[in-house]
């Protein structure tokens, strides 16, 4: 019996000794293997109605899209809540989120809330909801398009650097940043700018049910409080994320509502990876929904 208890104590000496050794490389091991277990309450009561959260810059819409997919697949997912918390960002990825939107709604009910700014691409995300709540203190709207670029030949000069370029196409050097833009190529970066706004402003009067003849009204990259927002008819109605869950579950029609938990440390990556996004695209501004 005493040989077992002193083999007890030098195992636990020896894992002391180890941890004081290597504190760092435990504390590290630990947080891994937290990350990988399930949470206390995974796989013992399933939701059925799901928040999915969508913040900061819009550059990339796969993760979003993955997971509005995934609910509208998933059939004990009876309802779901969009939050949004967006001023915009690149065109394609706004657009694929709101068609990713529109199909889920051809399944079950999508609530859409405006969490703090909905605008430009932001709210181009949102149009297709069943309906669309607003938080009182939201910013809303910006329905617009813009490209921008430097001309920096000044400073190249002062500088002593030129440019040498070989291209074939008349356009082919529209947008770059070491000359100013020509009448010609001003002209064709207007083509684009206005044919993108065109197909906002449809989509939006389309999906919104409102005259598109009113568009200097409602868009022409006009800002709106949450009121004035619902007075131009993009908003449904103004209330706070209770409500919106509330009306989610009203229009699942499900006796006893359940939701789902994100995790804490999902949240986090979340918002580093869209503040990372947010930095690249000081960088690289594509045509964007701003």
């Amino acid at each position: 019996m005493m040989e077992i208890i002193r083999k007890i104590g030098t195992c636990l000496a020896s894992g002391l000794k180890f941890i004081q050794e290597h504190f760092k490389a435990t504390l590290l091991v630990l947080f891994v293997i937290w990350l990988l277990l399930p949470s206390g309450d995974e796989g013992m009561t399933s939701h059925n109605l799901q928040k999915i959260s969508l913040t900061g810059p819009i550059l990339d819409a796969t993760p979003i899209v993955e997971q509005i997919d995934k609910a509208g697949e998933n059939p004990d997912i009876k309802g779901v809540l969009f939050s949004i918390d967006s001023p915009g960002g690149a065109v394609a990825p706004s657009v694929e989120i709101a068609y990713a939107i529109k199909r889920l709604t051809e399944s079950k009910p999508v609530v859409v809330y405006a969490a703090g700014i909905m605008a430009s691409g932001g709210y181009y995300s949102a149009i297709w909801g069943n309906e669309i709540i607003a938080n009182p203190g939201s910013m809303i709207g910006s329905i617009g398009v813009i490209m921008q670029g430097a001309d920096i030949s000044e400073l190249m000069e002062k500088v002593g650097v030129k440019t040498q370029v070989v291209h074939a196409g008349t356009y082919k050097q529209v947008g770059t940043f070491d000359r100013k833009w020509s009448d010609i190529e001003r002209a064709e970066l207007d083509k684009v700018i206005g044919g993108t706004y065109a197909m906002f402003v449809s989509d939006v009067a389309r999906a919104r049910k409102i005259n598109p003849s009113l568009s200097s009204e409602f868009a022409d990259a006009h800002i709106f409080t949450a009121a004035q927002a619902k007075k131009v008819g993009l908003v449904d109605s103004i209330g706070v994320e209770y409500d919106a869950k509330k009306r989610v579950e009203t229009l699942a029609k499900v006796s006893e509502p359940i939701w789902n938990k994100e995790d804490p440390m999902d949240r986090f990556f979340k918002r580093f990876a869209a503040e990372g996004a947010s930095l690249a695209h000081m960088y690289f501004p594509p045509v964007s929904l701003q």
